[in-house]
């Protein structure tokens, strides 16, 4: 006997399912999914119960003409300079790329259960690391030990952890009591004793950027602000103390930090050369709505739509030859070097180092109805409302997408690595350009890139999560590129069925068993009657 139901997915797209009541639920999942073109992921009731994949369809109650919900657990994807760490649906975690880097989690892995999110230390030249929050609030870390690779010296204190964040070479995490747990490189910010006692009530830590970032800046509960990591890079904020108050929000260059107090004020500390001294813009910066920072630049938009810029000049710091035209400015974005403003209009207005995309000049008139803007290390690529892509910056990190522009069509978003662009069309499809070798160039998995959902991406390669959970890499084989050996593990159906076989398995294992058990005590069963009745008989 067979049922029909109705399968949909939160978007509201369903399909009609059938299958045999003696099947398992997960055969009717699995047809669900491939019908509907997505991953795995739960089949819910009308009553929001959550249907047991093991169990037969008829002891369930289903009756044929019944709706079920399909919650579908999308892939997750972090990474930094050199690897990738991916969450399938099952929770567990498939990593690949450099093994200094946390491409290899294998002295961790039977650990790695019910992961809910991990966070990734971009590292340095020797390695990096990753560290994941299980369900129970637990962290597990792997890859360099001085980066965060090892947490074993606080292990014991990292208990219902809510969120983590990360420098250069160093972990901070924020327990659910409002203290914090750190450790990776001491100088990094790895090392917080000397300010221990007053890292309670901690609301959001921010850290200083990029793979040069050492310290961690703190906001507590009454809006006050603690520091640690390295000195000069932001870890030490005693100069401006006493002017740390009701601090909303903190954003950092790579050895520097800003933060806009309730006021719309900014108090900043750090290298100088890094934004850490906007003395000669003090004045300017009032009812300041959002700051955005190169590594060594800061860009603050004030509530007039107005823009004033501290920091290195070569690198963003000065926008005195621009500064005429920021005006109505709605966001901006950032390079390592430069930065691009999208006015109220569509228009953009880029300064800082011409090479690094602070020069737009050669695409200025088709700058028009600019929607959103993405940067790779020293390039822009703006999406304009017509689903088309404008590019400039350095022509090797992206800045010239001429030899895919006819492609360039009805572009949903743009991700980027350090010099490299990848752009998600609405059929689906990818579009890349840049340097060939850190993903600007995906000739080599074409066909597979296809009903692409999103992309993630590290410093040289990119990986697309698909419709159906599976992940497609490419760029720098070593760096990420070239999941080839893990590609078995990245499969989203595959991790949510193992759990039903393994089910079933002991269910198989155990009625044999109970089988053996009755042949023998049947066996038992007819001598005792024999011996009964010969003495009977005698």
């Amino acid at each position: 006997m067979s049922i029909t139901v109705e399968v949909g997915l939160l978007s509201g797209r369903s399909a009609t399912v059938k299958a045999d009541v003696d099947e398992d639920v997960g055969a009717l999942k699995r047809r669900a999914e491939s019908a509907l073109g997505v991953g795995s992921g739960r089949l819910v009731d009308s009553s929001g119960g959550v249907l047991d994949v093991c169990s037969r369809i008829r002891r369930t109650r289903l009756q044929d003409g019944d709706s079920l919900s399909l919650h579908v657990r999308r892939v997750q994807i972090q990474g930094n300079m050199a690897a990738f760490a991916a969450i399938p649906g099952d929770g567990s975690v498939v990593t690949w790329g450099r093994a200094h880097w946390g491409g290899d989690s294998s002295a961790v892995q039977d650990h790695l259960n019910n992961v809910q999110q991990i966070q990734a230390c971009s590292g340095d030249i020797f390695g990096g690391a990753f560290a994941a929050i299980l369900d129970d609030g637990s962290v597990v870390t792997w890859g360099h030990p001085s980066c965060g690779g090892d947490s074993s010296a606080v292990q014991h204190q990292l208990h219902n952890v809510q969120q983590i964040q990360a420098t250069g070479s160093a972990f901070a995490a924020i327990l659910a009591a409002g203290a914090v747990v750190t450790w990776g490189h001491p100088a990094a910010g790895g090392d917080s004793s000397s300010v221990q006692h007053q890292l309670k009530n901690v609301q959001q830590i921010q850290a200083s950027k990029g793979d040069a970032g050492r310290a961690f800046a703190a906001i507590l509960g009454d809006g006050s602000v603690v520091t640690w990591g390295y000195p000069s890079c932001g870890g030490d904020s005693s100069a401006v103390q006493h002017q740390l108050k009701n601090v909303q929000q903190i954003q950092a260059t790579g050895n520097a930090f800003a933060a806009i107090l309730g006021d719309g004020s900014v108090v900043t500390w750090g290298g100088s050369q890094f934004g850490g001294d906007s003395s000669s813009v003090q004045d300017q910066l009032k009812n300041v709505q959002q700051v955005q920072a190169t590594r060594f630049a800061f860009a603050a938009i004030l509530d007039d739509g107005s823009v004033v810029t501290w920091g290195h000049p070569d690198s963003g710091g000065d926008s005195s030859a621009v500064q005429h035209q920021l005006k109505n400015v709605q966001q901006i974005q950032a390079t390592g070097s430069a930065f691009a403003a999208i006015l109220a209009a569509g228009a953009v207005v880029t300064w800082g180092h011409p090479a690094a995309g602070g020069d737009s000049s050669s695409v200025q008139h088709q700058l028009k109805n600019v929607q959103r803007i993405q940067a790779s290390g020293d390039a822009f690529a703006a999406i304009l409302d017509d689903g088309s892509v404008m590019t400039w910056g350095h022509p090797d990190s992206g800045g010239d997408s001429s030899a895919v522009q006819h492609q360039l069509k009805n572009v949903q978003q743009i991700q980027a690595t350090g010099s490299a662009f990848a752009a998600i069309l609405a059929a689906g499809s990818v579009v890349t350009w840049g340097h060939p070798a850190a993903g600007g160039n995906s000739s080599s998995v074409p066909h597979q890139l296809k009903n692409v959902q999103q992309v993630q991406a590290i410093g040289g390669a990119f990986a697309a999560i698909l419709g159906d959970g599976s992940v497609i890499t490419w760029g720098y084989p070593d760096s990420g590129g070239d999941t080839s050996s893990v590609q078995g593990q990245l499969s989203n159906q595959l991790a949510v069925q193992l759990p039903c076989l393994r089910a079933n398995s002991k269910k198989q294992a155990s009625r044999s068993s109970q089988k053996k058990s009755l042949q023998v005590f049947n066996r038992w069963a007819a001598v005792f009657r024999r011996i009964v009745f010969v003495r009977w008989f005698l």
